[in-house]
């Protein structure tokens, strides 16, 4: 593969897909607002860092040329998350479409993945409503990348539940329902979304991963 474009590499889940992706052997494009202020990124072997609004189609389809694959998991909290998303997977469909690259993984967020029951996590009883809004946007930035025309194959990963901040990571993952106990760590997170990457199975859809202890063999 001739490398993987991340947007949002700055970021705790960008730094864990980054590492992933170099720990496999990809080049990778890390696509941040300020270079400047991430000299561990620009330090990486096999890693280039590079300026990007994840919201521009033209500077998306600059940034991608060339490469196989890309990640969004960048977020703007200085914009409405129902203006920020939707923008982002419009100009993503639109940038990596003229760019010619062929897959898609989107970090996406709990919140508006359904439950077993068939509810979004978001309407359960006792589920933190002070972050509706940007959960909301999250799910309209979902919305635009279904609606998108000419967009490459894409899938949105989301945790289960949420991110464990603290764990160790348990070296594998399993795809489950939302559930509001789930947890996963950013690198468990990453292995999920690398191996879609490397080995698409799943198309046009978003999906939860938990983290698990991976079989003996």
């Amino acid at each position: 593969m001739s490398g993987i474009v991340v947007f949002g590499a700055g970021g705790r889940a960008g730094r864990a897909v980054v590492a992933e992706a170099r720990a496999r052997g990809h080049e990778v494009t890390a696509v941040v607002r300020d270079p400047a202020r991430h000299p561990a990124l620009a330090a990486e072997r096999g890693v280039r860092v590079a300026a990007g609004d994840v919201t521009d189609a033209g500077r998306v389809a600059e940034l991608a040329a060339g490469h196989d694959a890309a990640v969004h998991t960048a977020a703007d909290l200085g914009v409405p998350a129902d203006v920020f998303f939707p923008a982002a997977a419009r100009a993503l469909a639109s940038g990596l479409g003229r760019a010619g690259v062929g897959r898609l993984v989107v970090v996406g967020l709990a919140a508006v993945l359904p439950t077993e029951a068939g509810a979004l996590l978001l309407d359960t009883p006792g589920y933190p409503q002070e972050y509706r809004a940007f959960c909301l946007g999250h799910g309209a930035g979902n919305e635009a990348l279904r609606r998108a025309e000419g967009a490459p194959d894409w899938l949105v990963l989301s945790p289960a539940g949420d991110f464990d901040h603290t764990g160790q990571p348990a070296g594998g993952y399993r795809f489950a329902t939302a559930d509001a106990g789930s947890r996963i760590t950013y690198p468990d997170l990453a292995l999920a979304l690398l191996d879609e990457i490397d080995a698409p199975r799943h198309h046009h859809v978003h999906l939860g991963v938990a983290g698990t202890t991976p079989p003996t063999p």
